[in-house]
Order: C-alpha cells, then structure tokens, then sequence
C-alpha cells in the first residue's frame, strides 16, 4: 500500500505538470495553473528530498514536453537535422529545463522548514527567475504569471511585474495545501487568499499611464513568406516586392511595421536600390516604416539582427538579447561541433549592446524588442518614460503550426501591461497583433496568411510602479525573506 501510495503521487505530480500547460495558450484554462501547482506541492508534503526532486522532475518532464514541444520544428523542420537528431536534441532540450521544478521541490524539502507556507513560493519564483535570467542567456518561458492574465491575479503586474505577480498564484497554491492538510490557521488563510485575489481584481481598474497625444494610424504587415522559402535567393525579389506593394497600399498610414528579417539580405545589399527609393516615398506621403533585417557591422565577423527606421527620421536598433542555440552558440566549442556534425545552421550574432538610442516613428519614440527579447520584462525599461509605445518584430515562422506563436504572444500581452504601453506586435506567420496597455488584444491577423493589420493606437506617457522599479527590488526582497527564513530554521533546528 505504501509503494502504492508513492506511486499514485509520483503520478500526479507526472499528470499535474501537463495540466499546467494547459493553463497556457492557446487553451488559456487559467485555473488549472494554481490547481496543477497545488498537486505538485501537495506531492512533496512527507516526501525525501530525494523523492520531491523527482517528482519535481516528473512535473518539469510533462510540463516542458508538451508546452515547448515546438523545438521540435525548428531543429527538424527548418534547422535541417534529421528526425533522430531533432527528437534526441528536444529531449535533452525539456530534459534539462525539468531540471528547475526538479530543483524546487528538492529545496523546499531538504530546508523542512515550518514556514512552508511562504517557502515554496518564494523558491518557486527565485529558481524560476534564475532560469528566465542567469542560465544560457535565460529562458523565461511558461512562467507561471503569464497564465494570469485574465484572472484578477493580473492587477498586480503594474505594480509587481511577472514574478511578483507569480510569487502571488504559487502563494495561493502552497496555502491551499496548507488548509488542506493542517486545521491550525485555516481560515485565516482562506481571507487572506481571498483578499489577496479581491485586491488584484480592484487593482485592474487602475489606469497608471496617460495619452498624450492623438491617436496614430498603424499597419502591420505579415508577408507570410514560410522558414523553409524565406531564404532562397530565388525567392528575394517576389518577397521584396510583396512587402513594397502592401505598404504603397497602405500609405498614409501614421507607421507602418514589417516583421523580423522582413528583407532577407543585408542591409548594404538592398539600400541603394531598394530602402532609399522606399525612404523617399514614405517622405512623400507622410508615413514611417519600420523594416527588419540583417545589417553587417564594421568588422567582417559582426552581423546585426537589425530593425531601422525610413521616414521623417532614420535610426536603427540591433537586437541584444540573442537567442541561444538560435543566433548564438553557447557551450563553445562543443555546441559548434555538435550542431555542425547534425547538419543544423544557425545564426552567428553580434548583440548589439544595452545602451542604443530608441528609434521613432509617427512622431514618438517607441521600444524596441527583435522576437525573443519581448520575453524579458526589465529589457526595455530603460526608454521609459521617454517611449510612447512598444513595437515588437518577430519570426515565429521557426515554429510552423504549434502552441508557440501562442504562448509568444502571451508573454507580449505581459509586457504592455507592465508599462501601461500598446504594442505594434508585427509577425512573419503570424500572431500579428496590436496589443493595448491593459494587455487585452485589439486587433489580429489571422496566422499564415499574408495580409495587413490596421489598426489605431494611442501614445502613452507615464510610469507603472514596476516600469520605475523593474524585477531586481521584487526579487531582492523575496531572495532576503527566503535566506532570513532559511537561516532561522536552521538556527532553531539546532537549539
């Protein structure tokens, strides 16, 4: 019975961790998140820390498996390895990540401490900051706030961002644990969850930013133009003229958006005889474009994920937050040789540094994200309170028809609500979407189809309480409350 009993909890713990997914787009099951996390803590509850890691582990397994599963596609179907490979290398992928959750449950038993209450959470939220932040350039994906965002729960993200808001659903989890298992204090934690889920959902009737300027007539373009055909040689011309047509149908336009590496050729390949004519066009009519692409630097090695702008005013943006495995080879130099003896290409990046001036069109200045670095919720921060509004360029393309274009723009929808900003959310495949500052979405493209998205935004100004502070104040104060905790468990362990 006893085996039994460890096997049955071994397994839903296994189980909890693919509801947790669910909880994400597109199924977007919001609840199932702190329901699914309430079975995984309830699983480590009288279990060794030995047997809270694997069952940590178990979670990670389904969770990552079935919620990044996509990786699948760009290594098999547009990174050109073979199906062995491309299983082998998404396993060791998800295997590694498991690691995380694994590592919580490990911690949160081994420290055995009385105030787990507060404990599991606040390791929670700690190892899930290490993994967005520290780790390989950081991978902050399936987070356990961007679930949220159409519980009451998000009426803390202006105030607390991602994490602070996370911190608050896996509190309400591990307290659900504790009323049900310990009588002691029972109904105080039911009213202070219960108030705790009442304030966020009054905290959305807050508006914390303010228009400050009249409305700007926006396009966005989604050429469609598929991973596997985009880079053909023979395919540039029809793609160059594909996105010169869309926007000459569209000028007059206030700003018009191209999506990530739009133009697939360099920048020096394309500028006398394509950009400038384009440039003096968009003078003409009174309109700014916004155009990806590739762009060499001064040395012969460097290359830019870029985005420029044509119009009133010129200026670029080379993308820094690079991604790792996908423009750049960390683990050097055994990635290289691994990925080379697979027959997987991938990019070779330059980031191009913190400190770039921010780019303008429509007549405000606007942040700048390249696909990947809208993940990271401070990334941008520093254009506050000067930007007016978000553009955010992107190729998921990579991911063909799966859950990822989704989950993409949920973590978008995450950032405008953390800076009271509408983000202009320009795709490749889709999902195109114009994003407003309450994160609700306004209008979208439907994927893998070329079209136009057009839709009206309004300049912001301002600051949210977490754009002044950003994560570092919420994470600091949860890493000081987590070691004072931990020092005087193991003080009183002694004594």
């Amino acid at each position: 019975m006893r085996f039994l009993n460890t096997f049955s909890r071994d397994f839903f713990a296994l189980l909890a961790g693919g509801f947790y997914t669910l909880a994400f787009a597109p199924y977007a099951y919001a609840y199932l998140a702190p329901l699914a996390l309430f079975v995984l803590f309830a699983s480590w509850q009288h279990a060794s820390p030995v047997r809270a890691l694997a069952r940590g582990y178990l979670f990670g397994l389904s969770s990552f498996g079935l919620g990044v599963y996509w990786v699948y596609i760009s290594i098999h179907d547009f990174g050109g390895a073979d199906a062995w490979s491309a299983t082998a290398l998404t396993g060791i992928f998800v295997a590694f990540w498991a690691l995380f959750p694994a590592l919580a449950g490990w911690l949160s038993v081994k420290l055995h401490s009385k105030r787990n209450v507060i404990m599991i959470p606040l390791i929670w939220i700690l190892i899930e900051y290490g993994r967005g932040y520290l780790l390989l350039n950081g991978f902050p994906w399936l987070l356990a706030a961007y679930s949220q965002l159409e519980t009451p729960l998000a009426g803390y993200i202006p105030l607390v961002g991602a994490y602070g808001m996370g911190f608050l659903l896996t509190l309400s989890a591990s307290a659900g644990v504790v009323v049900l298992r310990n009588k002691q204090h029972r109904m105080l934690l039911v009213m202070v969850i219960g108030v705790v889920w009442l304030c966020g959902g009054l905290l959305r009737a807050i508006t914390w930013t303010t228009p400050i300027g009249k409305p700007l007539q926006v396009v966005l373009i989604q050429g469609n133009i598929t991973q596997d055909q985009k880079w053909k040689p023979e395919n540039k011309l029809n793609t160059l003229l594909l996105y010169k047509k869309l926007t000459e149908d569209n000028w007059g336009a206030d700003v018009i958006v191209w999506p990530e590496t739009a133009i697939p050729a360099f920048l020096s390949q394309v500028d006398a005889f394509f950009l400038q004519p384009l440039k003096q066009s968009a003078l003409q009519h009174g309109t700014d474009v916004v155009i990806s692409l590739p762009a060499e630097g001064k040395a012969d090695d460097v290359i830019y994920n870029a985005v420029i702008t044509l119009g009133k005013t010129t200026g670029m943006y080379r993308k820094n937050h690079l991604l790792p495995f996908g423009e750049y080879m960390p683990l050097q130099p055994l990635s290289g040789w691994v990925l080379k003896n697979l027959n997987i290409h991938m990019g070779d990046f330059t980031p191009g540094g913190d400190k770039q001036p921010l780019l303008q069109a429509g007549g405000y200045q606007f942040i700048t994200t390249i696909c990947y670095e809208d993940a990271f919720g401070d990334a941008g921060l520093a254009g506050l309170p000067a930007a007016a509004y978000l553009v955010n360029v992107t190729n998921d393309g990579w991911f063909g028809d799966s859950v990822e274009p989704h989950q993409h723009l949920q973590i978008a929808r995450m950032r405008t609500i953390e800076t009271g900003r509408f983000m202009l959310r320009a795709t490749n495949t889709g999902a195109t979407a114009v994003i407003a500052p309450n994160g609700k979405i306004i209008a979208q493209a439907p994927l893998f189809t070329a079209t136009t998205l057009k839709a009206s935004i309004t300049p912001m100004g301002g600051m949210t309480p977490y754009a002044r502070l950003g994560d570092k104040p919420v994470i600091a104060i949860m890493a000081i409350i987590f070691l004072v905790l931990a020092s005087y468990d193991r003080f009183l362990s002694r004594y």
